[in-house]
């Protein structure tokens, strides 16, 4: 077909020198939203997921090619359901090797994120009910190379230890000044429940590794690293044993994020030195109006070390150095 004469580019003013010529760490498309496919257990599921596409850019050249971005989505998207990606890191695998020689790029990275649901039971009344979490894949590739991490992002519920610890001590002077020895006090109070306030929060897990992961395993160490988890459909008897179970599992948000990469370590004995993890919870305050967050990252022979008790990294490798190489 003939170009049409009123759309004729003049010059490719992306590939002319920038008025001021220095190099970029990124530059892409953010937010781009399309539904993918990915094998689940065989067989191909649709999921909604918006991903950002970068690439670096040297100080010669004025801008990427902003359309070239579309079309590796386009392309590698447009045939999923034809032939879905085993996982959602492979996916941004192919993508990025994909923008690196479309850009001519020394680097790209692509990011995903995927709403994916998992059915569950209720705790007591055992009622189905589906939940949704956010699945994760990132790949930082260069023309030699690529690096993947897998991730989720979840929901649960947590306590806070502090405020527990000052209602248990006023409830222990009440039952004194109500004629109950300390001992009596004591006794009750490690009978019952004790109040605290609770907030909504999300756990984020992300792991880079050679390994093939499972996002439920992910999902299941996030969980049962916060007070409790939680339900989009509880009974009463159910809204009882999640209450109940949270409010003897009180933790703060650091408490959250050091067992996340406790039960990491466990689940995962066999994860290389070099493998990175990023464990980060934050919770969302039902009596104050700002946020609580906790994070930490590096590798794992950082890592471990601290979990056996032996001195701890002074320098924790971060998410942007791990995914460089």
């Amino acid at each position: 077909m003939p170009e049409d004469p009123g759309c004729r580019v003049q010059r490719d003013t992306q590939q002319e020198r920038p008025a001021v010529s220095v190099a970029l760490s990124r530059a892409g498309v953010t937010n781009l939203r399309r539904i993918i496919s990915i094998k689940d257990g065989g067989k191909a599921e649709l999921f909604y997921a918006t991903l950002d596409l970068f690439a670096d850019l040297s100080p010669e050249q004025s801008g990427v090619h902003m359309s070239r971005f579309s079309e590796v989505v386009e392309d590698l998207a447009g045939g999923l359901t034809r032939r879905p990606f085993a996982d959602i890191e492979s996916l941004a695998k192919r993508m990025a090797e994909e923008v690196v020689a479309t850009q001519e790029a020394l680097r790209a990275e692509v990011h995903i994120k995927a709403q994916s649901p998992i059915m569950k039971q209720t705790p007591v009344t055992h009622r189905p009910t589906e939940q949704l979490y956010t699945l994760v894949g990132i790949a930082a590739a260069t023309r030699t190379r690529t690096r993947l991490l897998v991730g989720v992002e979840v929901n649960g519920l947590t306590v806070c230890p502090c405020a527990q610890d000052m209602v248990r001590g006023r409830s222990l002077d009440r039952l004194c000044e109500n004629g109950y020895s300390e001992e009596e006090g004591e006794r009750i109070l490690s009978l019952l429940p004790i109040a605290s306030h609770n907030q909504r929060g999300k756990g984020t897990l992300l792991i880079g590794s050679e390994r093939r992961l499972g996002a439920e395993d992910l999902v299941d160490i996030v969980e049962r690293s916060m007070s409790s988890e939680i339900y989009e459909l509880l009974k009463r008897p159910d809204e009882l044993y999640v209450v109940d179970k949270a409010h003897r599992n009180p933790r703060f948000v650091e408490d959250v994020v050091r067992e996340m990469l406790r039960r990491v370590s466990e689940t995962y004995p066999d994860l290389s030195d070099d493998s990175f993890v990023l464990a980060r919870q934050e919770n969302f305050e039902g009596i104050h109006e700002h946020n609580a967050f906790a994070e930490r990252y590096g590798t794992m022979a950082e890592i471990r070390p601290e979990l056996a008790g032996e001195a701890f990294a002074t320098r924790h490798t971060a998410l942007g150095e791990w995914l460089a190489g």
